[in-house]
């Protein structure tokens, strides 16, 4: 039936068995579950994606609250979409999310498609999420395959190639679909993804808890730690950059938006720039600022500030400036904005957190 190491068909009935059961009295109570909407599905499948549930969740609900179906979302602007996705990251999920409800208002008449190449046709929507929302939403007997799942069958099963990409993504997705109960997709791609999140996690597995364990091969051979065999990592690269608020004598700070395309796409934050090997970071933004202002300026450093992008570990020293007049010109592609409407815009991580850091007395006007 299968090239890969499948136990006898006692065994296949008691994993589907097993799992479902637990699924059924373990299930979060998360708020796409309720009734299932297609769109529900969709924004929770796209969020979830490199973010945690409970931050997911809080995100979810804020989402819904403003665009609570496709049309929404297509007749927004993306400025206002990215306020309630800011923080979430990897915002080429939100432009595909938007260029994909339009194309569903055109294509479909605002309803998302069932079928899975159908789904497959929209904007960032590739396998993955395709099946989710296929099974999920409207019960497609097809799997679903994350890095949860991944990591589940790898100990249940023993196995020991790399799993992560080419032909060992391949075999775990004919495992999934292998095991998959016709007529059951919802609950069973929800339970291996939610017994991996919850039991078989990374770290310390859960394995007296597991429904499973009785089953697993790993547990049996004591190879549950080396299972699924990791993968290769990238070492990420240092990105240092400066940025300076400048703050004017009636209290607005200047504010520069991103580019639509690349890091940060379309994100606004305080003016600066990327600093070349050995440059000094007081120097050079300094030198920005009196370009922007064409005044003369003293900075005060506020803090160096770390965050992670998907290929840069980013170093930021940020600066204050508070202008003694307030200037006549708004350079290219910026905007003064008062001091009271900061929260109204979506910043990149790094420059909200400098936000934060400015002293109080800098918002008192």
């Amino acid at each position: 039936m299968t090239d890969f190491p499948l136990p006898d068909t006692a065994w296949f009935r008691e994993f589907q068995e097993k799992l479902l059961a637990w699924f059924a009295a373990n299930r979060r109570p998360l708020p796409w579950r309720q009734d299932y909407q297609p769109y529900h599905v969709w924004i929770s499948e796209v969020m979830l994606q490199q973010t945690q549930m409970g931050r997911g969740v809080e995100y979810f609900r804020r989402w819904i609250s403003r665009f609570p179906d496709v049309a929404a979302v297509a007749a927004a602007e993306r400025d206002e979409l990215l306020q309630y996705w800011e923080g979430l990251g990897y915002y080429s999920r939100l432009d595909n999310l938007h260029r994909a409800a339009q194309a569903i208002m055109a294509r479909h008449g605002g309803t998302i498609p069932s079928q899975l190449e159908e789904l497959q046709q929209l904007p960032g929507i590739g396998g993955y999420t395709a099946a989710a929302i296929a099974s999920i939403a409207f019960g497609r007997d097809v799997a679903v395959v994350d890095a949860n799942v991944t990591r589940l069958f790898a100990r249940l099963l023993d196995l020991g190639q790399p799993l992560h990409g080419g032909a060992g993504r391949r075999l775990v997705e004919k495992i999934a679909a292998t095991l998959l109960p016709h007529g059951r997709a919802r609950d069973y791609n929800q339970a291996v993804m939610e017994l991996g999140a919850l039991l078989c996690t990374p770290k310390l597995p859960r394995c007296p808890a597991c429904p499973l364990a009785a089953l697993c091969l790993a547990r049996e051979r004591g190879t549950v730690d080396l299972r699924p065999a990791p993968r290769a990592t990238a070492t990420k690269s240092d990105l240092p950059m400066a940025a300076v608020a400048l703050i004017t004598a009636d209290g607005r700070v200047l504010l520069r938006q991103r580019p639509a395309k690349g890091m940060w796409a379309g994100l606004w934050e305080f003016p600066g720039l990327v600093l070349q090997p050995g440059e000094d970071a007081a120097l050079a933004i300094t030198q920005e600022a009196r370009r922007l202002t064409g005044a003369d300026v003293v900075l005060a450093k506020l803090a160096r500030i770390e965050h992670h992008h998907t290929r840069y570990r980013v170093l930021l020293d940020g600066y204050l400036c508070r202008l003694t007049v307030n200037p006549e010109d708004t350079p290219a592609g910026c905007r003064w904005v008062k001091m009271g409407e900061l929260g109204t815009y979506a910043l990149s991580a790094g420059h909200r957190r400098l936000a934060g850091l400015i002293p109080d007395l800098a918002w008192q006007h």
